[in-house]
């Protein structure tokens, strides 16, 4: 593989639940292959209430209690990450909608459904936003876990091109 760096960007709807669990799951999951330094790792919202914000504390729990670290804040997706990252991935058919909508013509980077990569056919990821409890942030945990490492498998093996 060339020195270039590989980039992916994860989105949801707020970008304070699923997808900085994603973005932090993706980024320990390359780590603990050795692979950190390759990727640049990103996450983003389809709207922009919760911009500037950390993740919702459920998610931040979540994601300690399994030791991912993460200390990034929502932002909004921008045209340029269209052509910014190889990889964006929505968590839901919504997310997809908006994101070929949002797509600048001619823009290189891949949309793809981050479930389509769970081994267990889960496709689409928990949104735990509205839960009164954690239960939702642990399953999207396993997801994102599960399809963090169905995709670099496909991506290993030729798969994917990118």
């Amino acid at each position: 593989m060339s020195s270039k760096k590989r980039k992916a960007l994860f989105i949801c709807l707020g970008n304070i639940c699923r997808s900085p669990i994603a973005e932090g799951v993706f980024q320990k999951t390359v780590n603990d292959m050795g692979i950190g330094d390759q990727w640049e790792i990103d996450s983003a919202a389809i709207g922009g209430w919760h911009v500037g914000n950390p993740p919702d504390w459920r998610a931040l729990d979540t994601m300690t209690k399994h030791g991912v670290p993460y200390n990034n804040c929502a932002r909004q997706i921008t045209s340029e990450d269209f052509n910014h990252y190889n990889f964006i991935f929505g968590m839901d058919e919504s997310n997809m909608r908006d994101l070929k909508s949002r797509a600048p013509n001619g823009s290189t980077a891949k949309l793809l459904l981050f479930g389509d990569f769970d081994p267990q056919g889960d496709r689409i990821i928990r949104d735990p936003y509205y839960d009164n409890d954690s239960k939702g942030f642990e399953k999207c945990y396993q997801q994102s876990v599960r399809c963090s490492k169905g995709f670099l498998n496909e991506l290993a093996a030729g798969k994917i091109d990118h």
